[in-house]
Protein backbone atom coordinates (compact mmCIF):
# COMPACT_ATOMS: atom_id res chain seq x y z
CA UNK A 1 0.00 0.00 0.00
CA UNK A 2 1.38 3.62 -1.29
CA UNK A 3 2.16 5.92 1.75
CA UNK A 4 -0.06 8.60 2.30
CA UNK A 5 0.77 12.21 2.38
CA UNK A 6 -0.93 15.15 4.36
CA UNK A 7 -3.72 16.18 1.80
CA UNK A 8 -4.78 12.03 1.78
CA UNK A 9 -4.71 11.92 5.64
CA UNK A 10 -7.03 15.07 5.92
CA UNK A 11 -9.51 14.16 3.18
CA UNK A 12 -9.58 10.38 5.28
CA UNK A 13 -10.71 11.97 8.27
CA UNK A 14 -13.15 14.29 7.18
CA UNK A 15 -15.07 11.29 5.29
CA UNK A 16 -14.95 9.32 8.43
CA UNK A 17 -16.52 12.43 10.23
CA UNK A 18 -19.29 12.15 7.54
CA UNK A 19 -18.28 14.79 5.16
CA UNK A 20 -20.00 13.52 1.80
CA UNK A 21 -19.02 16.91 -0.34
CA UNK A 22 -16.67 19.41 -0.15
CA UNK A 23 -17.36 23.39 -1.76
CA UNK A 24 -14.44 25.33 -3.61
CA UNK A 25 -12.66 26.19 -6.46
CA UNK A 26 -9.54 24.24 -7.18
CA UNK A 27 -6.02 26.13 -7.30
CA UNK A 28 -1.97 25.90 -6.76
CA UNK A 29 -1.90 26.03 -3.03
CA UNK A 30 -5.29 23.67 -2.75
CA UNK A 31 -4.13 21.25 -5.71
CA UNK A 32 -2.94 18.22 -3.64
CA UNK A 33 -6.53 18.11 -1.56
CA UNK A 34 -8.07 18.50 -4.18
CA UNK A 35 -6.49 15.43 -5.73
CA UNK A 36 -6.68 13.67 -2.56
CA UNK A 37 -10.22 14.10 -3.32
CA UNK A 38 -10.31 12.88 -6.83
CA UNK A 39 -9.09 9.60 -5.71
CA UNK A 40 -11.44 9.05 -2.67
CA UNK A 41 -14.55 7.69 -3.29
CA UNK A 42 -16.09 9.04 -0.10
CA UNK A 43 -15.68 12.70 -0.97
CA UNK A 44 -16.94 14.69 -3.71
CA UNK A 45 -15.55 17.94 -5.07
CA UNK A 46 -18.00 20.29 -5.85
CA UNK A 47 -16.44 23.25 -8.30
CA UNK A 48 -18.57 26.37 -8.13
CA UNK A 49 -17.25 30.00 -9.66
CA UNK A 50 -16.94 31.61 -6.70
CA UNK A 51 -16.08 30.71 -2.99
CA UNK A 52 -18.37 33.03 -1.04
CA UNK A 53 -20.86 30.26 -2.95
CA UNK A 54 -19.12 27.72 -1.42
CA UNK A 55 -19.16 28.59 2.08
CA UNK A 56 -22.84 29.50 1.87
CA UNK A 57 -23.31 26.22 0.02
CA UNK A 58 -21.48 23.93 2.81
CA UNK A 59 -23.65 25.95 5.31
CA UNK A 60 -26.89 25.02 3.98
CA UNK A 61 -26.22 21.77 3.44
CA UNK A 62 -25.35 21.48 7.37
CA UNK A 63 -28.65 23.06 7.96
CA UNK A 64 -30.53 20.60 5.82
CA UNK A 65 -28.57 17.37 7.44
CA UNK A 66 -27.52 18.41 11.06
CA UNK A 67 -24.11 16.67 10.11
CA UNK A 68 -20.63 18.34 8.74
CA UNK A 69 -20.18 19.85 6.10
CA UNK A 70 -17.20 21.61 4.00
CA UNK A 71 -15.83 24.44 2.11
CA UNK A 72 -12.36 25.02 0.70
CA UNK A 73 -10.70 28.16 -0.37
CA UNK A 74 -7.40 28.39 -1.94
CA UNK A 75 -4.45 31.06 -0.74
CA UNK A 76 -4.56 34.52 -0.61
CA UNK A 77 -7.94 35.51 -2.46
CA UNK A 78 -9.43 31.99 -2.50
CA UNK A 79 -10.24 31.94 0.99
CA UNK A 80 -10.72 35.24 1.81
CA UNK A 81 -13.83 34.79 -0.19
CA UNK A 82 -15.00 32.15 1.96
CA UNK A 83 -15.86 34.74 4.90
CA UNK A 84 -18.95 35.70 4.13
CA UNK A 85 -20.74 32.47 3.75
CA UNK A 86 -18.58 31.63 6.87
CA UNK A 87 -20.01 34.09 9.10
CA UNK A 88 -23.50 33.11 7.87
CA UNK A 89 -22.82 29.75 8.58
CA UNK A 90 -21.71 30.45 12.17
CA UNK A 91 -24.52 32.90 12.80
CA UNK A 92 -26.57 29.63 11.86
CA UNK A 93 -25.24 27.51 14.24
CA UNK A 94 -24.16 25.50 10.82
CA UNK A 95 -21.20 23.10 11.38
CA UNK A 96 -19.47 23.68 8.58
CA UNK A 97 -15.65 22.91 8.34
CA UNK A 98 -13.45 24.93 5.81
CA UNK A 99 -9.79 24.48 4.79
CA UNK A 100 -8.23 28.14 4.05
CA UNK A 101 -4.80 26.57 2.21
CA UNK A 102 -1.95 29.05 2.61
CA UNK A 103 1.25 30.27 1.04
CA UNK A 104 4.17 28.05 0.71
CA UNK A 105 5.39 27.45 5.12
CA UNK A 106 9.24 28.94 4.09
CA UNK A 107 7.20 32.08 3.14
CA UNK A 108 4.91 32.87 5.32
CA UNK A 109 5.59 36.06 7.31
CA UNK A 110 7.96 37.42 4.37
CA UNK A 111 5.41 39.64 1.87
CA UNK A 112 4.77 36.50 -0.48
CA UNK A 113 2.72 36.80 -3.18
CA UNK A 114 -1.02 36.78 -2.27
CA UNK A 115 -0.01 36.40 1.35
CA UNK A 116 -2.66 36.92 3.80
CA UNK A 117 -2.84 35.59 7.76
CA UNK A 118 -6.04 33.40 7.52
CA UNK A 119 -5.61 32.49 11.13
CA UNK A 120 -5.99 36.02 12.17
CA UNK A 121 -9.13 36.87 9.42
CA UNK A 122 -11.34 34.09 9.95
CA UNK A 123 -11.21 34.93 14.42
CA UNK A 124 -14.46 36.18 14.54
CA UNK A 125 -16.55 34.17 12.26
CA UNK A 126 -14.93 30.35 14.33
CA UNK A 127 -15.12 28.75 16.82
CA UNK A 128 -11.42 27.09 15.81
CA UNK A 129 -8.95 28.74 13.77
CA UNK A 130 -5.60 27.38 13.59
CA UNK A 131 -3.10 26.54 11.36
CA UNK A 132 -1.33 23.11 10.75
CA UNK A 133 2.38 23.95 10.59
CA UNK A 134 3.53 20.35 10.55
CA UNK A 135 2.64 16.98 9.38
CA UNK A 136 2.51 15.31 12.49
CA UNK A 137 -0.05 18.08 13.90
CA UNK A 138 -2.77 17.28 11.56
CA UNK A 139 -4.55 14.45 12.68
CA UNK A 140 -4.84 16.06 15.97
CA UNK A 141 -5.82 19.60 14.77
CA UNK A 142 -8.80 18.16 12.51
CA UNK A 143 -10.23 16.16 14.69
CA UNK A 144 -10.31 19.24 17.20
CA UNK A 145 -11.54 21.65 14.62
CA UNK A 146 -14.11 18.56 13.32
CA UNK A 147 -15.46 17.98 17.57
CA UNK A 148 -15.52 22.06 17.99
CA UNK A 149 -18.00 22.50 14.63
CA UNK A 150 -20.26 19.78 15.79
CA UNK A 151 -20.15 20.03 19.79
CA UNK A 152 -20.32 24.08 19.28
CA UNK A 153 -22.94 24.48 16.43
CA UNK A 154 -20.90 26.80 13.60
CA UNK A 155 -17.42 27.06 11.59
CA UNK A 156 -13.73 25.76 11.99
CA UNK A 157 -11.33 27.11 10.13
CA UNK A 158 -7.77 24.91 9.46
CA UNK A 159 -5.37 26.49 7.48
CA UNK A 160 -2.86 24.34 5.71
CA UNK A 161 0.39 25.75 3.65
CA UNK A 162 0.04 23.49 0.54
CA UNK A 163 3.80 22.15 0.39
CA UNK A 164 2.84 21.02 4.08
CA UNK A 165 -0.33 19.14 1.99
CA UNK A 166 1.97 17.47 -0.52
CA UNK A 167 4.53 16.15 2.60
CA UNK A 168 3.88 12.18 3.43
CA UNK A 169 1.68 11.51 6.67
CA UNK A 170 3.40 10.83 9.93
CA UNK A 171 3.98 6.86 9.41
CA UNK A 172 2.22 6.03 12.98
CA UNK A 173 -0.55 8.60 13.13
CA UNK A 174 -3.13 7.77 15.50
CA UNK A 175 -7.07 6.95 14.50
CA UNK A 176 -9.10 9.06 16.49
CA UNK A 177 -12.71 8.47 17.61
CA UNK A 178 -14.62 11.43 16.38
CA UNK A 179 -18.07 12.75 17.65
CA UNK A 180 -20.19 13.25 14.94
CA UNK A 181 -23.71 14.30 17.02
CA UNK A 182 -24.23 16.69 20.04
CA UNK A 183 -26.20 15.39 23.11
CA UNK A 184 -28.98 16.95 24.70
CA UNK A 185 -28.88 19.19 27.66
CA UNK A 186 -31.24 18.62 30.74
CA UNK A 187 -31.51 21.95 33.11
CA UNK A 188 -30.35 21.08 36.89
CA UNK A 189 -33.35 20.10 39.11
CA UNK A 190 -33.01 23.37 41.39
CA UNK A 191 -33.88 25.74 38.14
CA UNK A 192 -36.47 23.51 36.67
CA UNK A 193 -37.79 23.86 40.29
CA UNK A 194 -37.92 27.56 40.32
CA UNK A 195 -39.10 27.85 36.36
CA UNK A 196 -42.22 25.67 37.50
CA UNK A 197 -43.18 27.99 40.40
CA UNK A 198 -43.07 30.90 38.29
CA UNK A 199 -45.11 29.08 35.71
CA UNK A 200 -47.37 28.46 38.51
CA UNK A 201 -47.80 32.12 40.15
CA UNK A 202 -48.35 33.80 36.31
CA UNK A 203 -51.80 34.22 35.32
CA UNK A 204 -50.67 34.97 31.51
CA UNK A 205 -48.00 33.12 30.38
CA UNK A 206 -46.38 33.53 27.09
CA UNK A 207 -44.09 31.52 25.26
CA UNK A 208 -42.19 32.84 22.36
CA UNK A 209 -40.25 30.49 20.28
CA UNK A 210 -37.28 30.30 17.80
CA UNK A 211 -35.07 28.43 15.79
CA UNK A 212 -33.64 25.62 19.35
CA UNK A 213 -37.51 24.64 19.26
CA UNK A 214 -36.23 22.02 15.97
CA UNK A 215 -37.49 18.89 17.13
CA UNK A 216 -39.70 20.18 20.01
CA UNK A 217 -42.77 21.01 18.48
CA UNK A 218 -44.73 18.12 20.27
CA UNK A 219 -43.38 19.74 24.01
CA UNK A 220 -44.18 23.06 23.10
CA UNK A 221 -47.68 22.39 22.11
CA UNK A 222 -48.44 20.15 25.51
CA UNK A 223 -46.53 22.85 27.41
CA UNK A 224 -48.88 25.29 25.83
CA UNK A 225 -52.09 23.18 26.54
CA UNK A 226 -51.26 22.43 30.10
CA UNK A 227 -51.19 26.33 31.19
CA UNK A 228 -53.03 28.01 28.14
CA UNK A 229 -50.50 30.23 26.66
CA UNK A 230 -50.43 31.89 23.36
CA UNK A 231 -47.10 31.20 21.08
CA UNK A 232 -45.71 33.56 19.27
CA UNK A 233 -42.45 32.94 17.26
CA UNK A 234 -39.01 34.79 15.28
CA UNK A 235 -38.57 34.40 11.81
CA UNK A 236 -36.09 31.39 12.70
CA UNK A 237 -39.09 29.88 14.76
CA UNK A 238 -41.58 29.92 12.07
CA UNK A 239 -40.71 26.56 9.98
CA UNK A 240 -40.73 24.78 14.02
CA UNK A 241 -43.40 26.12 15.75
CA UNK A 242 -46.02 27.34 13.69
CA UNK A 243 -47.46 24.29 12.28
CA UNK A 244 -50.48 22.39 13.62
CA UNK A 245 -50.54 25.36 16.01
CA UNK A 246 -53.96 26.05 18.11
CA UNK A 247 -52.07 28.84 19.81
CA UNK A 248 -50.61 30.39 17.44
CA UNK A 249 -50.47 34.33 17.47
CA UNK A 250 -47.81 34.92 14.54
CA UNK A 251 -44.07 36.69 14.76
CA UNK A 252 -42.90 39.60 15.95
CA UNK A 253 -40.13 41.69 14.95
CA UNK A 254 -40.23 44.15 11.85
CA UNK A 255 -41.71 41.74 9.51
CA UNK A 256 -43.98 40.19 12.21
CA UNK A 257 -47.75 39.95 11.62
CA UNK A 258 -50.88 39.21 13.82
CA UNK A 259 -50.78 39.24 17.54
CA UNK A 260 -47.45 38.37 18.85
CA UNK A 261 -46.23 41.67 20.00
CA UNK A 262 -49.77 41.87 22.25
CA UNK A 263 -49.14 38.31 23.36
CA UNK A 264 -45.23 39.51 24.71
CA UNK A 265 -45.65 42.53 26.20
CA UNK A 266 -49.59 42.03 27.74
CA UNK A 267 -48.71 38.95 29.92
CA UNK A 268 -47.28 38.37 33.27
CA UNK A 269 -44.59 36.00 32.31
CA UNK A 270 -42.80 35.78 29.01
CA UNK A 271 -40.62 32.27 28.40
CA UNK A 272 -38.59 32.92 25.57
CA UNK A 273 -37.86 29.24 24.18
CA UNK A 274 -34.58 29.02 22.04
CA UNK A 275 -34.37 32.34 20.52
CA UNK A 276 -31.71 34.75 20.18
CA UNK A 277 -34.20 37.34 18.80
CA UNK A 278 -31.91 39.92 18.24
CA UNK A 279 -34.65 42.74 18.10
CA UNK A 280 -34.52 43.86 22.05
CA UNK A 281 -36.99 46.81 21.42
CA UNK A 282 -39.87 44.43 20.81
CA UNK A 283 -39.03 42.51 23.83
CA UNK A 284 -40.79 44.30 26.71
CA UNK A 285 -39.58 45.91 30.28
CA UNK A 286 -41.84 45.64 32.67
CA UNK A 287 -42.91 41.76 32.59
CA UNK A 288 -40.86 38.47 33.74
CA UNK A 289 -38.97 36.79 31.48
CA UNK A 290 -37.44 33.39 31.63
CA UNK A 291 -35.12 32.46 28.47
CA UNK A 292 -34.78 28.80 28.15
CA UNK A 293 -31.13 27.77 25.58
CA UNK A 294 -28.56 25.34 24.89
CA UNK A 295 -25.95 28.19 24.34
CA UNK A 296 -25.52 29.86 27.58
CA UNK A 297 -24.13 32.88 25.91
CA UNK A 298 -27.29 33.90 24.60
CA UNK A 299 -29.04 34.12 28.11
CA UNK A 300 -29.81 37.20 28.71
CA UNK A 301 -27.73 39.29 25.85
CA UNK A 302 -31.22 40.25 24.59
CA UNK A 303 -33.56 41.30 28.06
CA UNK A 304 -33.30 41.56 31.71
CA UNK A 305 -34.01 37.76 32.96
CA UNK A 306 -35.41 37.04 36.03
CA UNK A 307 -34.55 33.25 35.11
CA UNK A 308 -32.09 31.86 32.74
CA UNK A 309 -32.54 28.22 31.95
CA UNK A 310 -29.54 27.12 30.47
CA UNK A 311 -30.68 23.60 28.55
CA UNK A 312 -32.08 21.89 25.44
CA UNK A 313 -36.16 23.55 24.76
CA UNK A 314 -37.37 19.93 24.33
CA UNK A 315 -35.31 18.36 27.27
CA UNK A 316 -36.23 21.57 29.47
CA UNK A 317 -40.10 20.83 28.36
CA UNK A 318 -40.07 17.15 29.56
CA UNK A 319 -39.09 17.66 32.99
CA UNK A 320 -41.16 20.70 33.41
CA UNK A 321 -44.55 19.86 31.73
CA UNK A 322 -45.26 17.56 34.20
CA UNK A 323 -44.71 19.41 37.33
CA UNK A 324 -46.53 22.44 36.31
CA UNK A 325 -50.00 22.80 37.85
CA UNK A 326 -53.10 22.87 34.77
CA UNK A 327 -54.38 26.18 34.08
CA UNK A 328 -57.97 26.57 33.29
CA UNK A 329 -58.57 30.24 32.34
CA UNK A 330 -58.19 30.69 29.30
CA UNK A 331 -59.04 34.44 29.09
CA UNK A 332 -56.18 35.41 27.74
CA UNK A 333 -55.49 32.76 25.46
CA UNK A 334 -58.96 33.51 23.54
CA UNK A 335 -58.27 37.15 24.03
CA UNK A 336 -54.62 37.37 22.11
CA UNK A 337 -55.94 34.47 19.58
CA UNK A 338 -59.06 37.16 18.45
CA UNK A 339 -56.43 39.78 18.44
CA UNK A 340 -54.53 38.00 16.25
CA UNK A 341 -57.37 36.75 13.63
CA UNK A 342 -58.66 40.59 13.65
CA UNK A 343 -54.95 41.45 12.91
CA UNK A 344 -54.65 39.27 10.05
CA UNK A 345 -58.48 39.95 8.51
CA UNK A 346 -57.07 43.64 8.68
CA UNK A 347 -54.26 43.36 6.36
CA UNK A 348 -55.64 40.61 3.96
CA UNK A 349 -57.22 42.59 1.73
CA UNK A 350 -54.01 44.10 0.60
CA UNK A 351 -53.34 41.05 -1.85
CA UNK A 352 -56.76 40.03 -2.43
CA UNK A 353 -58.43 43.25 -3.91
CA UNK A 354 -58.05 42.76 -7.80
CA UNK A 355 -54.07 41.31 -7.19
CA UNK A 356 -54.89 39.15 -10.11
CA UNK A 357 -55.35 41.92 -12.46
CA UNK A 358 -52.74 44.39 -11.16
CA UNK A 359 -49.10 45.02 -13.26
CA UNK A 360 -47.02 45.48 -12.59
CA UNK A 361 -47.54 41.80 -10.48
CA UNK A 362 -47.90 41.78 -6.52
CA UNK A 363 -44.97 40.01 -5.31
CA UNK A 364 -47.47 39.14 -2.48
CA UNK A 365 -49.24 37.44 -5.01
CA UNK A 366 -46.17 35.64 -6.58
CA UNK A 367 -45.23 34.35 -2.74
CA UNK A 368 -49.05 33.39 -2.34
CA UNK A 369 -49.28 30.94 -5.77
CA UNK A 370 -45.68 29.86 -5.08
CA UNK A 371 -46.51 28.56 -1.29
CA UNK A 372 -49.91 26.82 -2.99
CA UNK A 373 -47.99 24.97 -6.02
CA UNK A 374 -44.45 24.31 -3.87
CA UNK A 375 -44.41 20.12 -3.05
CA UNK A 376 -44.80 19.80 0.67
CA UNK A 377 -41.83 18.83 1.55
CA UNK A 378 -39.72 21.73 -0.43
CA UNK A 379 -36.49 23.70 0.79
CA UNK A 380 -37.31 27.12 -0.04
CA UNK A 381 -33.86 29.47 0.17
CA UNK A 382 -34.71 33.23 0.58
CA UNK A 383 -32.88 36.31 -0.03
CA UNK A 384 -32.68 39.12 2.57
CA UNK A 385 -34.32 41.77 1.93
CA UNK A 386 -38.16 41.92 0.83
CA UNK A 387 -37.99 38.17 0.22
CA UNK A 388 -37.70 37.80 4.03
CA UNK A 389 -41.29 39.86 4.00
CA UNK A 390 -42.83 37.33 1.40
CA UNK A 391 -41.55 34.40 3.20
CA UNK A 392 -42.18 35.35 6.62
CA UNK A 393 -46.14 36.14 5.60
CA UNK A 394 -46.90 33.57 2.70
CA UNK A 395 -44.84 30.31 3.21
CA UNK A 396 -47.10 27.82 5.07
CA UNK A 397 -44.75 25.40 6.89
CA UNK A 398 -46.20 21.52 7.55
CA UNK A 399 -43.47 20.51 9.67
CA UNK A 400 -41.72 18.84 5.84
CA UNK A 401 -41.16 21.99 4.85
CA UNK A 402 -37.45 24.06 5.38
CA UNK A 403 -36.79 27.54 5.21
CA UNK A 404 -33.89 29.21 5.06
CA UNK A 405 -31.78 32.68 5.06
CA UNK A 406 -29.32 34.49 6.09
CA UNK A 407 -31.71 35.40 8.89
CA UNK A 408 -28.98 36.17 11.32
CA UNK A 409 -26.19 37.60 9.43
CA UNK A 410 -28.62 39.48 6.83
CA UNK A 411 -25.97 38.81 3.87
CA UNK A 412 -27.57 39.70 0.25
CA UNK A 413 -27.08 37.00 -2.33
CA UNK A 414 -27.41 33.89 0.05
CA UNK A 415 -30.68 32.32 -1.75
CA UNK A 416 -29.05 30.71 -4.96
CA UNK A 417 -25.65 29.22 -2.91
CA UNK A 418 -27.81 28.45 -0.15
CA UNK A 419 -30.15 26.44 -2.85
CA UNK A 420 -27.16 24.69 -4.35
CA UNK A 421 -26.07 22.85 -0.69
CA UNK A 422 -29.61 22.10 -0.22
CA UNK A 423 -29.95 20.59 -3.76
CA UNK A 424 -27.15 18.17 -3.15
CA UNK A 425 -28.38 16.73 -0.27
CA UNK A 426 -31.36 15.25 -2.30
CA UNK A 427 -31.27 15.57 -5.68
CA UNK A 428 -35.26 14.49 -6.03
CA UNK A 429 -36.60 16.97 -3.30
CA UNK A 430 -37.21 20.25 -4.78
CA UNK A 431 -35.63 23.11 -3.64
CA UNK A 432 -37.06 26.36 -4.43
CA UNK A 433 -34.87 29.59 -4.26
CA UNK A 434 -36.39 32.77 -3.81
CA UNK A 435 -33.89 35.31 -5.19
CA UNK A 436 -34.67 39.19 -5.08
CA UNK A 437 -33.04 40.76 -8.59
CA UNK A 438 -30.45 42.15 -6.34
CA UNK A 439 -29.44 39.25 -4.66
CA UNK A 440 -29.28 37.05 -7.62
CA UNK A 441 -27.23 39.26 -9.69
CA UNK A 442 -24.53 39.49 -7.21
CA UNK A 443 -23.33 35.89 -7.37
CA UNK A 444 -25.48 35.21 -10.76
CA UNK A 445 -22.25 33.60 -11.66
CA UNK A 446 -22.74 30.58 -10.18
CA UNK A 447 -26.53 29.73 -11.77
CA UNK A 448 -23.84 28.21 -14.43
CA UNK A 449 -23.17 25.53 -10.61
CA UNK A 450 -26.66 24.75 -11.62
CA UNK A 451 -26.10 24.14 -15.35
CA UNK A 452 -22.38 22.61 -14.87
CA UNK A 453 -23.47 20.01 -11.88
CA UNK A 454 -27.45 19.85 -13.71
CA UNK A 455 -28.85 20.60 -10.42
CA UNK A 456 -32.41 21.03 -10.70
CA UNK A 457 -33.05 24.29 -8.86
CA UNK A 458 -35.82 26.56 -9.07
CA UNK A 459 -35.26 30.25 -9.27
CA UNK A 460 -38.18 32.27 -8.82
CA UNK A 461 -36.66 35.10 -9.25
CA UNK A 462 -38.29 38.76 -7.59
CA UNK A 463 -38.02 41.15 -10.31
CA UNK A 464 -38.69 44.51 -8.51
CA UNK A 465 -35.52 46.72 -10.72
CA UNK A 466 -34.58 47.71 -6.71
CA UNK A 467 -32.91 47.51 -3.81
CA UNK A 468 -36.57 47.14 -1.76
CA UNK A 469 -35.91 46.45 1.55
CA UNK A 470 -32.90 49.45 1.60
CA UNK A 471 -35.79 51.82 0.22
CA UNK A 472 -37.63 51.29 2.93
CA UNK A 473 -34.63 51.66 5.21
CA UNK A 474 -34.49 55.38 3.95
CA UNK A 475 -38.03 56.33 3.97
CA UNK A 476 -38.44 55.12 8.01
CA UNK A 477 -35.22 57.36 8.17
CA UNK A 478 -37.03 60.38 6.27
CA UNK A 479 -34.23 60.01 3.48
CA UNK A 480 -35.39 60.14 -0.25
CA UNK A 481 -34.67 56.61 -1.56
CA UNK A 482 -31.00 56.84 -3.94
CA UNK A 483 -29.27 54.52 -5.52
CA UNK A 484 -31.72 51.94 -4.76
CA UNK A 485 -32.41 51.40 -8.93
CA UNK A 486 -31.04 48.22 -10.85
CA UNK A 487 -31.26 48.58 -14.80
CA UNK A 488 -31.94 44.63 -15.16
CA UNK A 489 -31.77 42.37 -18.36
CA UNK A 490 -34.07 39.87 -19.04
CA UNK A 491 -32.97 37.37 -16.39
CA UNK A 492 -34.87 34.47 -18.11
CA UNK A 493 -32.81 35.04 -21.43
CA UNK A 494 -29.80 34.60 -19.64
CA UNK A 495 -31.02 31.39 -17.86
CA UNK A 496 -31.44 30.12 -21.37
CA UNK A 497 -27.85 31.53 -22.74
CA UNK A 498 -26.84 29.33 -19.92
CA UNK A 499 -28.49 26.13 -20.95
CA UNK A 500 -31.19 26.18 -18.18
CA UNK A 501 -34.56 26.40 -18.15
CA UNK A 502 -36.18 30.30 -18.59
CA UNK A 503 -39.09 32.44 -18.40
CA UNK A 504 -40.16 35.79 -17.89
CA UNK A 505 -43.51 36.37 -16.33
CA UNK A 506 -44.93 40.53 -16.48
CA UNK A 507 -49.30 39.61 -16.40
CA UNK A 508 -50.89 37.73 -13.63
CA UNK A 509 -52.34 35.82 -15.41
CA UNK A 510 -49.12 33.97 -16.69
CA UNK A 511 -47.85 33.02 -13.33
CA UNK A 512 -49.27 29.70 -12.54
CA UNK A 513 -48.43 28.02 -15.92
CA UNK A 514 -44.77 29.51 -15.73
CA UNK A 515 -44.37 27.64 -12.45
CA UNK A 516 -46.30 24.76 -13.33
CA UNK A 517 -43.90 24.09 -16.35
CA UNK A 518 -40.90 25.25 -14.44
CA UNK A 519 -41.28 22.74 -11.69
CA UNK A 520 -42.15 20.14 -14.28
CA UNK A 521 -38.51 20.75 -15.87
CA UNK A 522 -36.08 17.85 -14.90
CA UNK A 523 -33.03 20.33 -14.78
CA UNK A 524 -32.24 23.83 -13.14
CA UNK A 525 -35.27 26.48 -14.13
CA UNK A 526 -35.18 30.51 -13.56
CA UNK A 527 -38.45 32.08 -13.38
CA UNK A 528 -38.13 36.20 -13.66
CA UNK A 529 -41.31 37.67 -12.49
CA UNK A 530 -41.57 41.61 -12.85
CA UNK A 531 -43.28 42.52 -9.64
CA UNK A 532 -43.82 46.00 -8.36
CA UNK A 533 -41.54 48.00 -6.70
CA UNK A 534 -44.07 49.85 -4.79
CA UNK A 535 -45.25 46.83 -3.14
CA UNK A 536 -44.41 48.39 0.42
CA UNK A 537 -47.33 49.85 2.72
CA UNK A 538 -46.04 52.36 5.17
CA UNK A 539 -48.00 53.56 7.94
CA UNK A 540 -49.80 56.96 7.65
CA UNK A 541 -47.96 58.33 10.58
CA UNK A 542 -43.73 57.93 10.47
CA UNK A 543 -42.46 58.87 14.07
CA UNK A 544 -39.34 60.78 14.37
CA UNK A 545 -38.46 57.58 16.47
CA UNK A 546 -38.45 55.12 13.25
CA UNK A 547 -35.03 54.21 12.65
CA UNK A 548 -33.27 52.23 9.57
CA UNK A 549 -32.62 48.50 9.24
CA UNK A 550 -34.06 45.99 10.72
CA UNK A 551 -35.53 48.10 13.84
CA UNK A 552 -38.83 49.53 15.86
CA UNK A 553 -40.98 51.88 14.72
CA UNK A 554 -42.55 54.14 17.18
CA UNK A 555 -46.34 51.90 16.40
CA UNK A 556 -44.46 48.64 16.07
CA UNK A 557 -45.34 48.49 12.54
CA UNK A 558 -43.52 49.47 9.33
CA UNK A 559 -44.60 46.58 6.88
CA UNK A 560 -48.05 46.21 5.86
CA UNK A 561 -49.67 43.78 3.58
CA UNK A 562 -51.62 40.67 3.29
CA UNK A 563 -50.45 37.12 5.08
CA UNK A 564 -51.57 34.33 3.12
CA UNK A 565 -53.36 31.13 4.05
CA UNK A 566 -52.05 32.56 7.77
CA UNK A 567 -55.55 33.82 7.91
CA UNK A 568 -57.27 30.25 7.62
CA UNK A 569 -55.05 29.16 10.28
CA UNK A 570 -55.83 31.85 12.94
CA UNK A 571 -60.09 31.36 11.72
CA UNK A 572 -59.54 27.92 12.75
CA UNK A 573 -58.23 28.49 16.06
CA UNK A 574 -60.79 30.90 16.64
CA UNK A 575 -62.91 27.88 16.58
CA UNK A 576 -61.86 26.52 20.06
CA UNK A 577 -62.53 30.15 21.70
CA UNK A 578 -66.21 29.87 23.77
CA UNK A 579 -68.23 31.94 22.05
CA UNK A 580 -70.29 34.94 24.48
Amino acid sequence: MAKQNVAEQFVDILARAGVKRMYGVVGDSLNPVVDAIRRNPAIDWIHVRHEETAAFAAGAEAQITGSLAACAGSCGPGNLHLINGLYDAHRSMAPVLALASHIPSSEIGLGYFQETHPELLFQECSHYNEMISNPEQMPRLLQTAIQHAIGRGGVSVVSMPGDIASKPAPEKSIEHALVTTRPTVRPGDDEIDKLCRMVDEAKRVTLFCGSGTAGAHAEVMEFAEKIKSPVGHALRGKEWIQYDNPYDVGMSGLLGYGAAYEATNECDLLVLLGTDFPYNAFLPDDVKIVQVDVRPEHLGRRSKLDLAVWGDVRETLRCLTPRVKPKSDRKFLDRMLKKHANALEGVVKAYTRKVEKHVPIHPEYVASVLDEMADDDAVFTVDTGMNNVWAARYLTPNGKRRVIGSFSHGSMANALPQAIGAQFTDLNRQVVAMSGDGGFSMLMGDFLTLVQHDLPVKVVLFNNSSLGMVELEMLVAGLPSYGTTNKNPDFAAIARAAGAYGVRVEKPKQLQSALKDAFKYKGPALVDVVTDPNALSIPPKISADMVTGFALSASKIVLDGGVGRMLQMARSNLRNVPRP
